[in-house]
């Protein structure tokens, strides 16, 4: 697939979905349970410290046996996750600036909070996408803003949320066919800045044209405001059981440093 990687990423988004389609024991589980469990290890990811790194590498664990367990491609997975890479590190990058303590020595060598708190900031974009990234592909976006209206997300915040994500896709799709035409027929030549804006103003109305098909076919086929996120399940024990696992988990994590206990165990166990 020809464009811009970013473009190409934002299209093949969509992929999520026919994962969502498949049958194992992590799709079965209750939308409502797997929402509650992503926010929980959110909540729990940016609890810590800035100078936090080694105590969240034990969360890595969440998105590693959920993709396993939904039998998930990493490859695909890491393409995806690896778009928040820099971001995050253009949000942490001004703290090796202004932060310039040193914390920390390692062969002699200082190392300054700055870096430390920008390599947490990096680690926790990480895990925050991969767990957003895995809950899709085991529930399915619609079914994702399903469960968050079923518990308590006001209606009109949840269809709006669902109407982003398809016209974001409408309009990844619209700039990859509008890039991959221009270097067709451009020869490999660079645009200039004022064909760029010729382009996004062209994008933006193209967009704009075909969402307003797409509602309108919607509209025809009888959408009132509600979406189909698929049949409503019920709340269950395995349910019931996934959320206080992981939430037992996410908050050993939180109260105990793990890496330092297995350090000092294997440690202990070599003497």
């Amino acid at each position: 697939m020809s464009g811009p990687p970013v473009l190409g990423a934002l299209v093949e988004f969509r992929q999520l979905d026919l994962f969502a389609a498949q049958s194992s024991g992590v799709h079965r589980l209750d939308a409502r349970a797997k929402v509650v469990v992503v926010l929980a290890f959110v909540v729990c990811v940016m609890s810590f410290g800035r100078y936090a790194v080694a105590s969240l590498l034990p969360y890595f664990a969440f998105p590693v046996l959920v993709a396993i367990w939904a039998q998930l491609p990493f490859a695909m997975l890491a393409r995806k996750v690896a778009m928040v890479v820099p971001i995050a590190v253009l949000i942490g990058l001004p703290n090796p600036f202004f932060d310039r303590e040193m914390v920390l020595h390692v062969a002699g060598l200082g190392i300054s909070g700055g870096w430390i708190s920008l390599v947490s900031i990096v680690l926790r974009a990480l895990l925050a996408a991969a767990a957003a990234i895995v809950l899709v592909a085991v529930t399915g976006f619609p079914a994702v803003c399903g469960a968050l209206e079923r518990l308590g997300m006001p209606k009109a915040l949840a269809v709006q949320l669902l109407f982003l994500y398809r016209y974001l896709t409408v309009l990844g799709e619209e700039a990859l066919r509008m890039t991959t035409a221009r270097e067709l027929r451009g020869g490999g030549r660079k645009l200039s800045i004022r064909l760029y804006g010729v382009l996004v103003g062209r994008l933006l109305m193209r967009t704009w044209d075909r969402a307003e098909r797409i509602y309108l076919a919607m509209c025809a086929r009888g959408f009132v405001g509600d979406f189909n996120s698929g049949p409503v399940s019920r709340f269950g024990w395995r349910d019931l059981a996934f959320v206080g696992g992981c939430c037992g988990a996410f908050l050993l994590f939180r109260v105990r440093d793990v890496v330092q206990v297995v350090g000092n165990a294997a440690l202990g166990g070599g003497r």
